[in-house]
C-alpha cells in the first residue's frame, strides 16, 4: 500500500524554499508520491458548481495563487531521487497539447522516469472561457488531445488529424524516458471518467470519496475493464480523501476497499509547520501502510 501528498502550494508561503523542504521532507520520511493540482485562475464569483463540495464551492478565494503544477512538479524533481512526482489534476482539454506534450516528456526525462500524468477535464466554465476554450465536449477534446500527445511521445515523426486537432508531420524529443509514456491517471467521479480509465488509463485518481463509496464504484471500472479486455491488475486506484476526516485507520480501510494508493492532504502555512505535519502524517500514515 503506498501513501503520497497532495499538499497545498499556493502562494504567498510556498516559497522555494519551502517547496524544497516539503520534497526533500517527503522523500526522507519515505512517501511514495507528491502531486501538484492545477487552476491557472480563479474567480471571486463564479456559476459553475464545484463537484467535491456540498455548497458547490471551491474552498479557495479567487485570490488563492495555485501555482503551475510542472513548475512546481520540476522544483521537487531536482532535489530528489526516488519519489514519484503527479498532477493532481493537470486540465488537459483547456491546453495547447504540443505544449504540455513537450513539459511532460521534460519532466519525465529530468527526473529519471519518475511522473504520473494525471489528467482531468475541468469543472470550471469560467477558467475555459479565461484562456479561450469552449467548456462543451472538454471530455472528446481530452481524448483527443492524448491522442496528439502519444504520438508526440512514442513516433520517431509525429502527425494527428482530428476534430480539434490537426498536427502536421513533425519531430518531437526527448522522448519520455517511461515507455511507452509516463501512467495517465484519469481523475473523476463520473461514468465517463470511468470509461476514459478503461479506454486509455493506466490509473484512476478518485478524490473525496469515502472508503465505501470507493468499493461500491470499483465493480463498474471492473465491468468497462473486462469489456475491453483489461483487467484492474493494469489500472492503479489512487485515492485522495480531500475533504473527508482522515482517521488513523484511513489507509486500512481504503486499502481493503481495494485503493492502491492514498493520498494525504497537506496543509502547512510555514517551514516550522511543515516539518511537524510531515513527521506526523509519516508516524501516523506512512508507518502503518509499510506494516499492510
Amino acid at each position: 500500500m503506498k501513501v503520497g501528498l497532495f499538499p497545498m502550494v499556493t502562494n504567498p508561503f510556498a516559497t522555494g524554499d519551502y517547496l524544497e523542504a516539503l520534497a526533500r521532507g517527503a522523500e526522507e520520511r519515505g512517501f511514495h508520491s507528491l502531486w501538484a493540482p492545477e487552476h491557472v485562475v480563479l474567480f471571486d464569483e463564479y456559476r459553475s458548481r464545484y463537484p467535491y463540495a456540498a455548497d458547490g464551492r471551491i474552498p479557495a478565494g479567487g485570490e488563492t495563487g495555485i501555482f503551475e503544477p510542472f513548475l512546481v512538479l520540476t522544483r521537487f524533481a531536482a532535489v530528489t531521487r526516488r519519489i514519484r512526482l503527479g498532477t493532481g489534476i493537470c486540465l488537459v482539454p483547456q491546453r495547447n497539447p504540443v505544449y504540455t506534450a513537450k513539459q511532460v516528456a521534460t519532466l519525465d526525462f529530468i527526473s529519471g522516469g519518475r511522473f504520473d500524468f494525471g489528467v482531468g477535464v475541468g469543472w470550471l466554465r469560467e477558467e475555459f472561457e479565461a484562456v479561450g476554450v469552449p467548456f462543451e465536449r472538454r471530455g472528446a477534446r481530452c481524448r483527443e488531445y492524448l491522442g496528439v500527445m502519444r504520438t508526440l511521445w512514442c513516433d520517431p515523426v509525429s502527425s494527428f488529424e482530428g476534430e480539434f486537432y490537426r498536427l502536421p508531420p513533425c519531430r518531437h524529443y526527448p522522448k519520455p524516458v517511461q515507455q511507452p509514456h509516463p501512467p495517465i491517471h484519469f481523475g473523476g467521479e463520473s461514468w465517463a471518467a470511468l470509461e476514459r480509465v478503461a479506454d486509455l488509463g493506466q490509473g484512476w485518481y478518485t478524490f473525496n470519496r469515502s472508503p465505501e463509496e470507493l468499493a461500491a464504484a470499483l465493480p463498474e471500472l471492473d465491468r468497462l475493464l473486462a469489456e475491453r479486455g483489461r483487467s484492474r491488475s493494469e489500472v492503479m486506484i489512487t485515492v485522495c480523501p480531500y475533504l473527508r476526516p482522515l482517521e488513523d485507520d484511513a489507509v486500512e480501510r481504503y486499502r481493503e476497499a481495494g485503493a492502491d494508493q492514498v493520498l494525504l492532504v497537506m496543509v502547512a502555512p510555514d517551514l516550522a509547520s511543515l516539518e511537524k505535519t510531515l513527521d506526523q502524517l509519516a508516524e501516523t500514515h506512512v508507518a502503518r501502510a509499510a506494516r499492510l
